[in-house]
Order: C-alpha cells, then structure tokens, then sequence
C-alpha cells in the first residue's frame, strides 16, 4: 500500500527544536525526489524544503535557511527535516510529498502524492 507517514511534530518553545520523518512505504523512493510542505491556518500550502532523489540537491525556503535541514536516506525509506531555532512563525501543519522525477520543487501543484501531515506548534 502507497503510503507516505509524517512524524516528529508537536509543542515546542521558540529557539527550541524538532525532527520531523517522513517515511515511505509501497514504492521505492530513490526513484521520486521529496518535498517538505507546511499549512497555516487560513494560509496556502508552501513548500519549506526538498530534496532530490538522490540527496544531492536541496532547496530551502528563504526563511527557514540556516534553520532547517533536509536530509534522506533511501536504504530507510526516510527523509528527515531536522529544525532548529523554531520561530512562532513556524507553526503549521507540515506535509511531506513525493515527486516522480529527479529533480524537486517548492510547488505543491508538482507532487502527486501527499502523506496526512504532522502538526508542528511553536509557543511559550
């Protein structure tokens, strides 16, 4: 069965930390790059991070740089977004998704499947 399973979110104090995963089961994923997305209430989708198939490129919202860390590893089915100096502004649903090619993109509209999402709260 296709699934994509995000994990890793919940409450954190600004500065402080999270990892979230998102593993991948029913096809292989050194064959689709992977993007991290997030959702705010009342917001649109935007893409926060991606990675090619093979990990060797990566994109980043221009807020999150410096913060965020995207990382894979296809032997375990795993992408990581490792996220440091959380911001309030960071809170969101955050969604990972696949992408039928090598490449990655920050555009929601170019992933054909999505997992249910993880909800990440960034307060005091």
């Amino acid at each position: 069965q296709l699934q994509l399973m995000e994990s890793g979110g919940g409450l954190v104090q600004p500065g402080g930390s999270l990892r979230l995963s998102c593993i991948a089961s029913g096809f292989t994923l050194d064959y689709y790059a992977i993007g991290w997305f997030r959702q705010a209430p009342g917001k649109e989708r935007e893409g926060v991070s991606c990675i090619s198939s093979d990990g060797i490129i990566t994109n980043y919202l221009d807020s999150v740089k410096g913060r965020f860390t995207i990382s894979r590893d296809n032997a375990r089915r795993t992408v990581v977004l490792q996220m440091n100096s959380l911001k309030p502004e960071d809170t969101a649903v955050y969604f990972c998704a696949r992408r039928s090619t090598y490449y990655c993109s920050t555009r929601p509209s170019a992933y054909d499947y999505w997992g249910q999402g993880t909800q990440v709260t960034v307060s005091s």
